[in-house]
C-alpha cells in the first residue's frame, strides 16, 4: 500500500496546504525555517503513528490560534462542519487487492484507491471507499460449498438483509455457517466499512516520525526503562535505545537478572561487534570507531537517575586515539545518525510496514556527510516510502528534482495579514510561484551539480583563466584535423581565475574520491614556490603539475609564449586595431624579455591605447573565432609545443 497524496487544512500554521503528491520512494519537502515543514509531517504522522498514543489532534493546541474559538463556536452551533485536518489518498498494491478479492471477488472495488479523512479528537477518522455490493454478493453466491437451491435464492436477493435471510433459512452446513458469519459482519456497518477496517487498514503502513528529540542519550537505568515500558510511558529517547538494545540482540529484562559475569561480557562484546559493522558501513566520517557496552550496578556518584539498580552505558571507542567517549557526548550529527539507524534497523528487523517521516535529517552533519546520508536513503530505505524536510542544498538530489516539493508561508514576511487563501503554509506545485528564499536550497543544489559536472569532471585540468581554455581547445581541434595528438576530450578544462586561486581550488578538488586533477599554468619566478607547493604539500604528484615553461624551454612562460612572438603580436594588432595608434612592430619589443605579454605591456606603458586597456582574453577569443584561417600562419614549432603538452597530459588520464 502506498501513500499517493495528502492535504492538510486548519492545523497550526496551515489553512490549506494544497494537494501534496507523494513519490513512490522519496519525497523531499524544501523550505526556509518557519515555513511549516514540521507541521506538515506532524499532521501526517498523527493519522497512523507507530506510537499509538500520538494518534490525537487537540483543537486547543493544534487549530490555528487566532481563530480557534470562532471555530469551536461555529461547530457547536452547526454553522459549519468539523475541519478535515488531513486527507490522505492511498493506492492499493497487488497483495492488498488480493486480500480483498480473495473474499469478495475481483469486481468488488471500483478502482484501487481509497481516502481517509482525519478530524480533531482521538482516532477520529472517516474512510471513503467505493465497493460494489452486488458484485460481492455474486461472488459469495458462487461458493462451491453451497447447494444449488440456496444459490438461486441468494442470486434473487436484492440487498444484504435478503441475502442474510436466505442464509438463515437454509441448512447449517459448514460453508453456509461461515458465509452467514461473514454477512453478519458486513451488515453491521456496510460492505465498504468491513473491507476497509477488516481487510485493508490492518495492512496500512504506520508512520515513523523522527526528529532530534528522539536522539538517545547513550545511557539508561534499565530498571527505570522497564518501569516506563510496563506503564506505557516511554520517553522519546527510549525508542531508539530500545531499538539499539534489540538490534544488539540483547534482552534488557534479562540483563538486570544476569548472574554470570562471563556470559554477560560475551553478550555485550558480541553486541558491540555487531553494531560496529552496521555503523561503519554507513558512517564515512570516521571509520576507526567501535561500539562498546557496559552493564553494571549504579554507583553513588553516577547521574542522579542512575544511582540505584542496573545501568547500561553505550560508549564509542576510537581505535586511532585509543579513547572511549560516551555515546551521548559524540557530535550531534553522529548521535542523530546512530539513533535513527538503531531504531530503523530494529523496525526493519521486525519487518514492520512503515512510512518514514524525517524532520530535518542530518541537520548537524557536514555537507559531505549529508550527501552520504542521501546515498544511505537510496540504498537502505528503498523498501519504505520516505518523506523528509530540509533547507540544506546538500540534502537535495539534483538528479531527482521531481521528488522535491516546495513549502512556503508568505505570511511570515508579510507586513499585513494576508487573505486566508494566501495565508499560511502552502506546498507549491509550480516552481514559478516560489519566492527566492524558498528556491534557495534548490538553487544551491543545482549550482553545486552544475559546478561538479560542467566545470569539473573526473579528469579536471586546472588552468588560470578562460583565455587558456580558448587556446587549448582551438589548437587541439586543429592538430587533430592534421592527424596529430590533441587534448583528450576526457579532460574538463577548469579555469579558476588567476594563479592565486589555484592552490585553493586544487585543495578542494584533488582529495575528492574519483577525481583526477592536473594543472597547466603560467609561471614566473615569484609564482614558483606557490606552484611547487602543489606537489610538495602532496596535493598533487609532481607529474600532474605542468607549466607552459616546461614546453617553451625557458624558466618563465605564459600560455601566449607557446606561440611565436611575431604570430601572437599579429593577434594583438588585429584584435586591438581600433585602440592602437598603429600596429605594434616586433622590433620595438624588448627581445631580452622572455615573456611576450610582459614585453607588450612594457611597450604599452609608453604607447597607451587611444581608448580602453589591454587584456589577455580578447586575443584568445580572436584566435578561437578565426583559427581556421589563421592556422596556416602557426609554425611547426608552436604545433609541436602544444602537441607535447597534450601528450604529457593525456598520459595522466585515468
Amino acid at each position: 500500500m502506498k501513500l499517493k497524496e495528502f492535504r492538510v487544512r486548519e492545523f497550526r500554521s496551515i489553512w490549506d496546504s494544497g494537494p501534496v503528491k507523494v513519490d513512490n520512494q522519496t519525497t523531499c519537502l524544501v523550505g526556509k525555517n518557519e515555513a511549516g515543514k514540521t507541521a506538515l509531517l506532524m499532521a501526517l504522522y498523527r493519522t497512523n503513528p507507530i506510537i499509538p498514543a500520538a494518534a490525537v489532534f487537540d483543537e486547543t493546541y493544534d487549530y490555528p490560534k487566532r481563530e480557534v474559538e470562532d471555530y469551536r463556536f461555529e461547530v457547536e452551533n452547526e454553522d459549519r462542519e468539523e475541519a478535515v485536518i488531513i486527507e490522505c489518498l492511498y493506492e492499493l498494491e497487488d497483495d492488498d487487492l488480493e486480500a480483498v478479492f480473495s473474499v469478495f471477488g475481483n469486481s468488488v472495488l471500483n478502482g484501487n484507491t481509497f481516502k481517509r479523512n482525519t478530524y480533531y479528537g482521538e482516532r477520529n477518522s472517516k474512510f471513503i471507499l467505493n465497493a460494489d455490493d452486488s458484485a460481492a454478493q455474486a461472488h459469495l453466491t458462487n461458493n462451491p460449498g453451497l447447494p444449488d437451491e440456496l444459490k438461486q435464492e441468494l442470486k434473487a436477493a436484492t440487498d444484504w438483509t435478503a441475502f442474510a435471510a436466505a442464509l438463515e433459512a437454509t441448512e447449517a452446513t459448514e460453508a453456509a455457517t461461515r458465509l452467514k458469519e461473514l454477512v453478519a459482519k458486513v451488515q453491521e456497518n456496510g460492505l465498504a466499512h468491513y473491507i476497509i477496517n477488516s481487510l485493508i487498514w490492518p495492512r496500512a503502513p504506520k508512520f515513523l516520525y523522527f526528529d532530534e528529540y528522539y536522539q538517545m542519550k547513550g545511557r539508561a537505568n534499565l530498571n527505570s526503562l522497564i518501569e516506563r515500558e510496563n506503564s506505557k510511558q516511554l520517553e522519546d529517547s527510549d525508542y531508539p535505545l530500545l531499538g539499539l538494545i534489540n538490534l544488539a540482540r540483547l534482552d534488557h529484562r534479562q540483563l538486570v537478572q544476569t548472574k554470570n559475569t562471563t556470559e554477560l561480557k560475551n553478550k555485550l562484546e558480541g553486541a558491540g561487534n555487531y553494531l560496529t559493522k552496521r555503523i561503519v558501513k554507513y558512517w564515512s566520517q570516521n571509520q576507526h570507531i567501535k561500539m562498546e557496552f557496559d552493564v553494571r550496578d549504579g554507583k553513588p556518584e553516577d547521574p542522579e537517575d542512575m544511582r540505584q539498580g542496573i545501568n547500561v552505558w553505550g560508549e564509542v571507542y576510537d581505535t586511532v586515539h585509543w579513547a572511549h567517549t560516551p555515546l551521548g557526548s559524540r557530535s550531534r550529527g553522529f548521535v542523530w545518525f546512530f539513533s535513527f539507524l538503531a531504531w530503523y534497523e530494529d523496525i526493519k528487523r521486525q519487518k514492520q510496514n512503515v512510512i518514514l517521516l524525517l524532520d530535518e535529517p542530518g541537520l548537524s552533519l557536514h555537507g559531505r556527510a549529508q550527501a552520504d546520508l542521501l546515498k544511505y536513503f537510496e540504498a537502505e530505505l528503498a523498501d519504505h516510502q520516505l518523506i523528509y524536510t530540509t533547507h540544506s542544498p546538500f540534502m537535495i538530489d539534483p538528479q531527482k528534482f521531481e521528488r522535491v516539493r516546495i513549502v512556503q508561508d508568505l505570511s511570515i514576511d508579510a507586513k499585513e495579514q494576508l487573505p486566508k487563501e494566501q495565508d499560511g503554509t502552502k506546498v507549491l506545485t509550480n516552481v514559478f510561484d516560489a519566492t527566492d528564499d524558498s528556491l534557495f536550497p534548490l538553487q544551491g543544489a543545482l549550482g553545486y551539480e552544475i559546478q561538479q559536472t560542467l566545470f569539473i569532471g573526473p579528469n579536471s585540468l586546472v588552468v588560470e583563466g578562460p583565455a587558456d581554455m580558448l587556446y587549448l581547445r582551438a589548437v587541439s581541434a586543429q592538430l587533430e584535423r592534421e592527424g596529430r595528438v590533441g587534448l583528450s576530450e576526457k579532460w574538463v578544462i577548469t579555469p579558476v581565475g588567476g594563479s592565486g586561486k589555484v592552490p585553493t581550488f586544487v585543495a578542494l578538488l584533488a582529495p575528492q574520491k574519483g577525481m583526477n586533477v592536473a594543472t597547466l599554468l603560467d609561471i614566473q619566478n615569484n609564482d614558483r614556490p606557490l606552484i611547487e607547493d602543489l606537489y610538495r604539500k602532496k596535493l598533487l604528484k609532481k607529474k600532474q603539475v605542468a607549466t607552459y615553461a616546461d614546453f617553451v624551454g625557458q624558466n618563465e612562460a605564459d600560455a601566449e609564449d607557446m606561440f611565436d612572438r611575431e604570430f601572437y603580436l599579429s593577434l594583438v594588432n588585429a584584435e586591438f586595431a581600433k585602440e592602437l595608434e598603429g600596429p605594434i612592430d616586433l622590433a620595438v619589443l624588448n627581445a631580452k624579455e622572455p615573456r611576450t605579454l610582459r614585453a607588450i605591456e612594457a611597450y604599452l606603458v609608453n604607447n597607451p591605447f587611444k581608448t580602453g586597456t589591454f587584456g589577455h582574453y580578447r586575443p584568445a577569443r580572436y584566435f578561437s573565432e578565426n583559427v581556421a584561417t589563421l592556422w596556416t600562419q602557426v609554425s611547426d614549432t608552436t604545433k609541436s609545443r602544444f602537441e607535447s603538452a597534450f601528450k604529457q597530459l593525456n598520459e595522466l588520464i585515468r
